[in-house]
């Protein structure tokens, strides 16, 4: 029995957690929000996993590392400080940081590294994301990490290669540019496709969330597999030994 601390645990993914966790005979060492304090539910737990916001991450961090203990990140938005301060935690306790906890996303991504390697630069790259109304941030943590795949199957830098939000007279597509589209409504709980677009075919890789579930049972397993790792930054391919 592992006790689970879970950060963000008034939110949907949570709550979501807060189910799974218990339904697979783990414990719950307790969950804060907003102004709660991390320190403590680290004392108490052998795991942490955050699901809350960006600025929260430094003292979350802090406390897994106070506690000696490991975390799973699955919050999403993050910036280039936010991963120098995950880089500098995963030198004294393991770290798992992830845009999408989801094990089939997980294998999505391994798929999409292999197609992107195999296909040359004439074959465009196009991510498609839709989610729920309610979500703040775009392009999803998840269609980030299917272009980092991509764009490390073609051995270059996602940030110099993509293409976001066109409107108006764009020009032509950059050849070998990974695009991203962000769609926005309703109660989706996360549709992503990655389309490779070449001269006469193409090729769809998709991921449908039917609900939010799945990311609860990746994340509780990923809790599961940090237990005793060494420090480090480790991601879901590990997970699934890919």
């Amino acid at each position: 029995m592992t006790r689970i601390g879970i950060i963000g645990s008034a939110g949907r993914m949570g709550q979501a957690i807060a189910r799974v966790a218990e339904a697979t005979g783990h414990e719950l060492a307790g969950g804060i929000d907003q102004g709660g304090d991390p320190a403590d539910l680290a004392a108490r737990s052998d795991v942490l996993v955050d699901f809350s916001s960006p600025r929260a991450l430094a003292a979350n961090l802090a406390a897994a590392q106070g506690a000696h203990i490991p975390i799973v990140i699955g919050t999403t938005g993050l910036e280039a400080e936010h991963h120098a301060m995950i880089d500098e935690a995963a030198g004294a306790i393991a770290v798992l940081q992830t845009g999408n906890t989801s094990l089939g996303v997980t294998l999505l991504a391994h798929l999409v590294r292999e197609a992107a390697a195999r296909l040359g630069e004439d074959w465009d790259i196009e991510v498609v994301e839709t989610h729920h109304r309610m979500k703040v941030d775009a392009p999803s943590g998840t269609a980030l990490l299917l272009g980092q795949a991509a764009a490390e199957g073609r051995g270059i830098d996602l940030a110099s290669h993509s293409e976001r939000g066109r409107d108006g007279i764009t020009g032509k597509r950059e050849v070998g540019a990974i695009g991203f589209a962000a769609l926005r409504g309703g109660t989706v709980a996360g549709d992503h496709t990655v389309h490779f677009l070449g001269e006469n075919e193409r090729l769809a890789l998709s991921h449908l969330a039917e609900d939010r579930t799945i990311f609860a049972r990746g994340a509780v397993k990923a809790a599961e597999w940090l237990i005793g790792k060494g420090a480090g930054r480790y991601t879901m391919p590990q997970v699934l030994g890919l």
